[in-house]
């Protein structure tokens, strides 16, 4: 994926860091090596085999976003190989505000609190979320050193989103709402006892 020809350095060093020119395939052997990347998957430019897809029993019915790692997680579980064809292009960017960055992240923190499997058996994203950061000072010391600061502001904005959505079930529904990018998903939220989607 190609940033937007009006893409601010933010949303180019995001398209260049997550998008490699390199073309890969993917399967449970990268699992070590590769972590919480093994399954990165973007809809936005995605074709997925029918018959496996319909195997899997496709998209999860209920989930906030992420549907796409969530659907190669599976596949990857099953034995199936994921590919990423740096050969075929479109542009796709974002230029987010620090708060829609805490809104998208806080929605992200959700997503992997209702499907812990994928952590658990893929590993977090501390460590790629770290190797991001420092990529993307690196990116803009030497293109746009103005945006520091508000790289800064934003990764602080994702940091705090994250963690706050993952322990969304001790939040209340307003403020999950509030807080949330996709606020319609929280329309049929329904709490348990012991607070956990139904």
């Amino acid at each position: 994926q190609l940033p937007h020809k009006d893409a601010n350095p933010l949303a180019v060093h995001a398209r260049n860091f997550n998008y490699s020119s390199k073309s890969i395939v993917k399967s449970k052997a990268d699992i070590e090596k590769l972590g919480i990347k093994t399954v990165f998957m973007s809809n936005s430019f995605a074709a997925y085999r029918r018959s496996v897809f319909e195997e899997l029993s496709g998209f999860p019915e209920h989930t906030i976003l992420a549907e796409d790692m969530f659907m190669a997680a599976k596949m990857i579980q099953a034995g199936y190989k994921v590919a990423y064809c740096a050969e075929a292009v479109v542009r796709h960017s974002h230029n987010y505000t620090p708060r829609e960055e805490f809104q998208r992240y806080f929605d992200t923190g959700v997503f992997h609190a209702c499907s812990p499997w994928i952590q658990r058996d893929f590993g977090g994203a501390g460590g790629e979320g770290f190797r991001f950061v420092k990529s993307e000072i690196q990116f803009l010391l030497k293109n746009a050193p103005f945006w520091i600061p508000r790289a800064l502001l934003t990764t602080f904005a994702k940091f705090l989103g994250y963690k706050l959505g993952k322990h969304w079930q001790s939040l209340p529904l307003s403020t999950c709402r509030y807080f949330s990018m996709y606020k319609s998903y929280w329309n049929n939220i329904q709490y348990s006892s012991s607070k956990e989607i139904k």
